[in-house]
C-alpha cells in the first residue's frame, strides 16, 4: 500500500488538475491524504463535494509546509509515502512507475520524478535535484528543453518533495525528535535538509524518467516567499549539515555564495523579490545558533564522509547509472 500525502493551503483552484490525474492512476493500491493547512478559499468544501474517496486533516492555522507534511506522515501507515504538490497533474503511470522502482530495487530508500513545466510540457522542472558545497540546491535540467538527455533511469544526489516516493522506514530512520522535516525551516529547502541527512546516513536515491508530473511551478508559493525563505534557508541548511572538515575547508565558499546573493539583492533592491532574500539572510543570521545546535555528534569526522563523495559524484554535470 501507498500513502500519498498532498499539502494544501488555499489551493482550491489547483486541486481538482491534481485529484483527477490521481483517479486516473493506472495504479489504484494507494490512499490519498489531503493535509489543509488553514485554508480560507473554499479548499475544505470542494474536497467534501468532490472528492468523498480523499481523507482530509484540517489544520485550523497555517504552519507552513514542513510541519504539514509531518502531520500527514504521522497519521499513515503505509510502507511507501509519496509526496505531492497540489500545483501538479500527474501522468497515469507516474505512481506506478515511481514506486514500482523502489519495489525492484531495495538499495534505494527515495525515488525522484521527472517533472516537468506544466505550461512548457517540452520543458524540464527537475530529474534529481543535486546540492553545491556553496550551500546552493539544484535540480538537475531545469528549464531545459526535454529531448530525452535524462531518459534513463540513473541514481541521483536526492528527489524533489514535490513529487516523490520514500520508504516509510527510511523516514523514520532519519526522523530527528520524532520529525522527518525540519520544521524551524518552514518552507522551502526542507526536502534540501532531507537529502543531505540521507546521504550522510547512506541512503540512495533513484530517478524514474517515466514518472511523469506536469508541475505549475510555486502556483502556491513563489515569489517574494520563495525568495525570503530561499535567502535565509541556504545558509542554515548548510550549516547545520556539512561535515567538520567539510565545513571547515569551505566555509569561504558559502560566504562568496552568500555575499553574491547579497550583492545581486543590493543592485535590484527596488524589486520586492531581492528586499525579501536581504530580509532571509538578516533572518539567517538570528537563527544560526538555533541550526548551529542541531549539527549531530559526528562518529567519524573524515574527509570521507559520504556526504562529500555525494557532492561531488552527482554535480550538476554527473549523472551515475544504477548498480
Amino acid at each position: 500500500m501507498i500513502d500519498v500525502i498532498i499539502p494544501n493551503y488555499n489551493g482550491a483552484l489547483l486541486l481538482a488538475t491534481c485529484l483527477d490525474s490521481l483517479r486516473a492512476q493506472s495504479r489504484q493500491d494507494f490512499t490519498v491524504t489531503v493535509v489543509d493547512d488553514g485554508s480560507s478559499d473554499g479548499s475544505l468544501a470542494l474536497l467534501t463535494e468532490r472528492y468523498p474517496e480523499v481523507r482530509v486533516m484540517a489544520r485550523p492555522q497555517n504552519h507552513g509546509l514542513a510541519v504539514a507534511v509531518n502531520a500527514g506522515i504521522a497519521v499513515t501507515r503505509a510502507p511507501y509515502v509519496v509526496l505531492l504538490n497540489n500545483d501538479t497533474e500527474a501522468d497515469p503511470r507516474w505512481l506506478d512507475q515511481l514506486v514500482g522502482a523502489l519495489e525492484h530495487r531495495p538499495q534505494y530508500a527515495f525515488a525522484a520524478s521527472k517533472l516537468m513545466l506544466f505550461d512548457r510540457r517540452d520543458h524540464i522542472h527537475s530529474t534529481g535535484d543535486y546540492y553545491q558545497i556553496t550551500g546552493e540546491p539544484g535540480s538537475r535540467g531545469v528549464w531545459d528543453r526535454d529531448i530525452g538527455q535524462y531518459d534513463v533511469v540513473s541514481e541521483v544526489f536526492g528527489p524533489c518533495a514535490g513529487a516523490a516516493a520514500y520508504r516509510r522506514s527510511a523516514l523514520e530512520s532519519l526522523a530527528e525528535g520524532g520529525k522527518v522535516f525540519d520544521e524551524d525551516l518552514v518552507m522551502y529547502c526542507e526536502d534540501v535538509d532531507l537529502n543531505l541527512r540521507a546521504r550522510r546516513a547512506g541512503l540512495r536515491t533513484i530517478f524514474v524518467p517515466t514518472a511523469v508530473v506536469y508541475h505549475k511551478l510555486s502556483a502556491t508559493g513563489g515569489g517574494t516567499l520563495a525568495s525570503y525563505y530561499c535567502g535565509r534557508n541556504f545558509a542554515l541548511v548548510w550549516a547545520k549539515n556539512m561535515p567538520g572538515l567539510l565545513a571547515r575547508r569551505h566555509w569561504p565558499d558559502l560566504l562568496r555564495s552568500q555575499l553574491g546573493f547579497t550583492l545581486q539583492s543590493l543592485r535590484h533592491l527596488r524589486e520586492p523579490a531581492a528586499r525579501a532574500r536581504l530580509r532571509g539572510q538578516m533572518a539567517a543570521l538570528h537563527s544560526l545558533p538555533r541550526f548551529l545546535a542541531k549539527r549531530r555528534a559526528e562518529a567519524t569526522p573524515h574527509a570521507d564522509d559520504p556526504l562529500a563523495d555525494a557532492i561531488a559524484r552527482w554535480s550538476p554535470t554527473g549523472d551515475r547509472q544504477p548498480k
